[in-house]
């Protein structure tokens, strides 16, 4: 199937790709969520972001769990736990997903690091939103997609193993800047390693822009495997890639992106994710950001004629 006719299908006849077996990863949901990472919030107690991404009208969130970040999955206590999830129920914010930034180093106290924060990650997930467990979205580290592919392979059935023990999704991120930087190299680790329930991907088109990748087709490769969007903008300057939030580079066609996605059965998150090039800078506002994210792309669902959980919830 050509780009041409691919999204023809996805225009017309959604249903073709159920027979095609071109269907989404995970569908938790009849109606897509629309959320934002407290990656772009590094500032603010979770609790204080929980609550005014609620105020601003998002129906979702993403906790970043790094160490060093409010969210830590190691280090946070019962009390802490039942704050955050007291915070979440008063907010009507579904938990969707958790950031993490994993290492594939093949020093084993590294990987034992990485499958330590696994667990944790599936604890605190239970203890936060016991009745929907959110996933994991990480990037893999290393530079050259040959050296890598073998060692991703060996430390993915390890990462599969635990998740699946926590049950707990494990999205692996493409990155521009990675070994592992395309759709089709996440599918590859995931089909040899057996499509396995617990491991999925993470799509993100910002890492695919000024590559010669057209949205089209880096969504059928991997709208097999997706179980999180994430979304965010990329702009040329001098020559060098550059991110910025969604809306404000003018390339990225959000509508036919929701719509491809949810033609081909797509129902969990699109979070806006703000770069670490964006929040470093001096002055940043992060309430600001989130309320930039939201009314730029907020329209785009209608627009895209695509329901959101929030539109069902009124």
């Amino acid at each position: 199937m050509n780009r041409r006719n691919f999204v023809s299908t996805l225009a017309v006849v959604p249903c073709a790709l159920a027979s095609s077996g071109l269907r989404a990863a995970s569908t938790p949901g009849k109606r897509i969520t629309f959320g934002f990472s407290t990656y772009g919030m590094k500032a603010l107690k979770t609790e204080a972001a929980i609550k005014t991404l609620a105020g601003i009208g998002y129906d979702s969130v993403e906790l970043t769990v790094w160490s060093g970040w409010d969210a830590d999955s190691t280090k946070f206590s019962k009390e802490r736990r039942k704050s955050i999830r007291g915070a979440l129920e008063e907010s009507g914010l579904l938990l969707t997903s958790f950031m993490e930034k994993f290492s594939n180093s093949d020093k084993a106290a590294d990987q034992k690091l990485v499958l330590d924060r696994i667990r944790a990650a599936a604890d605190l997930g239970r203890d936060l939103s016991p009745k929907h467990q959110p996933l994991i979205q990480s990037t893999l580290s290393g530079k050259k997609w040959e050296d890598m592919k073998e060692t991703y392979l060996r430390q993915l059935e390890q990462w599969g193993a635990v998740a699946a023990k926590g049950r707990i999704v494990v999205a692996i991120k493409p990155h521009r800047g990675g070994a592992l930087s395309r759709p089709s190299e996440a599918a590859w680790l995931i089909e040899k390693l057996g499509k396995p329930k617990w491991l999925r991907m993470c799509y993100d088109y910002s890492h695919y822009d000024f590559r010669d990748m057209p949205m089209e087709d880096t969504i059928k490769t991997a709208l097999p495997y997706t179980s999180h969007i994430a979304i965010k903008d990329a702009v040329m300057e001098n020559g060098k890639v550059r991110f910025v939030n969604p809306g404000l580079g003018g390339r990225t066609d959000y509508a036919k992106l929701i719509r491809l996605f949810h033609a081909g059965g797509y129902r969990g998150d699109i979070c806006c994710e703000v770069s670490g090039m964006v929040w470093s800078k001096p002055g940043y506002d992060p309430v600001a950001s989130a309320k930039q994210c939201y009314e730029s792309v907020a329209p785009v669902f209608p627009k895209a004629g695509i329901g959101r959980i929030a539109d069902k919830q009124k």
